[in-house]
């Protein structure tokens, strides 16, 4: 393996976790509608857990999707 081959490597792994980061931020932000846990009320938080848990589901489906298509 030559040097060019590791740099791609840890540069597309390091990109991928960054990328993951990002969206899962992002995921949890649209959920939540960008308010801290402290300051939604009852009805907001558990809307919030029940779209987590949808997103996980899909996630969760698209995983098994392309391990099927392979």
């Amino acid at each position: 393996m030559n040097m060019n081959q590791l740099l791609n490597m840890v540069t597309r792994t390091l990109t991928r976790t960054l990328i993951a980061f990002g969206i899962k931020k992002g995921i949890n932000l649209a959920a939540g509608k960008g308010k801290p846990a402290a300051q939604m009320t009852h009805a907001e938080r558990e809307q919030a857990k029940t779209a987590r848990a949808a997103v996980k589901r899909a996630r969760q489906a698209a995983r098994l999707t392309r391990r099927i298509g392979r």
